[in-house]
């Protein structure tokens, strides 16, 4: 029999390859008629169906790198990837996707998603919405960790963003703060304006005003961070008594300037960050902030993944992980 492909019976068929790909693999949510049309092509062409999944495939999706590169994030969702993956006697492999490529994403991510001999475990940290179209009707089973799209149902696993920020500013109104400000990123990732949004209705229910001139942009990499705070600390003498940042690198550069411009934390500013990376437990002071359970993601990942192959069903889930609060030095009590 010659090798004929799940693609190849969707241009005979005229199906979508994910059509094509459940009506071979026997799954729910395809018509009858369909399904018996589909396979009675693949039959006449000489289709031999796939062998069993043997790894999955882990993939970063990486645009700008201004988040990822030195970020601790990953690495940790990619440990668990590889635990789970072992468990279910999986192999684990690694690849990077550069989104500022088009055209060599396109053709990666499209063979990626069309290999069912592997399952795709996709890092969509720095992934925008438009990114997304470009897994679009993946054949090979699918997630999505950190990271989900509007426009496509992919089985994803996300943090808590929102919920997260606002306990976090909660936080800091329990401990006498009343002007807190937000440092956000220049470089704003899906996670960013959900953390924001917390931070605002936070400060609403605890009828405190949101003063504009207390938000400040900064670059996204522990230096951008660092130079766009000094900066800002060049032109404005006045501070808040405490600010809320987007992520940990980003509380990092900024601490850094305040200190060499002589402001101490958490004396005459306290500091909250978000990730709770490796080193927030040992910078100076150790920071306040909200830890992410980045290996659970991987390991969740994996198994929804691998339910959604035993068990296949018609619609898909977001899988909401909570935050671990972790106070620290950086935030003094009024």
């Amino acid at each position: 029999m010659r090798n004929v492909g799940v693609r190849e019976i969707s241009r005979r068929t005229g199906f979508s390859p994910a059509t094509v790909s459940n009506a071979l693999n026997n799954k729910r949510g395809v018509n009858k008629d369909t399904a018996e049309t589909i396979r009675r092509v693949a039959a006449e062409l000489g289709y031999e169906r796939e062998g069993r999944l043997d790894h999955i495939c882990f993939v970063l999706a990486r645009k700008t790198g201004e988040v990822l590169d030195e970020g601790t994030f990953h690495p940790g969702v990619i440990e668990g990837v590889e635990r789970a993956a072992k468990a279910a006697k999986l192999q684990t492999t690694l690849t990077t996707i550069e989104l500022s490529n088009r055209e060599a994403a396109t053709r990666q991510a499209y063979e990626i998603t069309r290999d069912t001999s592997n399952a795709v475990v996709l890092l969509g940290t720095e992934m925008a919405e438009e990114d997304y179209a470009l897994f679009r009707d993946p054949v090979a089973p699918f997630v999505v960790v950190d990271g989900w799209s509007d426009r496509f149902f992919f089985e994803s696993v996300v943090t808590q963003n929102e919920n997260s920020a606002y306990r976090a500013v909660s936080y800091l109104v329990d401990c006498g703060h009343q002007e807190i400000g937000y440092i956000a990123g220049s470089y704003r990732i899906k996670n960013f304006p959900l953390r924001e949004r917390g931070y605002r209705r936070a400060m609403r229910e605890a009828g405190l005003p949101i003063d504009p001139l207390w938000r400040v942009e900064v670059g996204t990499t522990v230096t951008s961070s660092y130079n766009s705070m000094r900066s800002w600390l060049a032109q404005n003498s006045l501070l808040p008594t405490a600010f809320f940042v987007e992520n940990d690198i980003m509380a990092l550069g900024c601490m850094r300037a305040m200190a060499e411009k002589g402001i101490k934390i958490p004396e005459d500013v306290s500091m909250v960050g978000f990730d709770d990376l490796p080193y927030a437990s040992i910078c100076n002071p150790p920071l306040t902030t909200a830890r992410i359970p980045n290996r659970e993601m991987g390991e969740i990942a994996v198994r929804r993944m691998l339910d959604r192959i035993r068990e296949p069903r018609d619609y898909t889930c977001v899988t909401h992980l909570s935050t671990t609060f972790v106070e620290r030095q950086s935030v003094r009590r009024l």
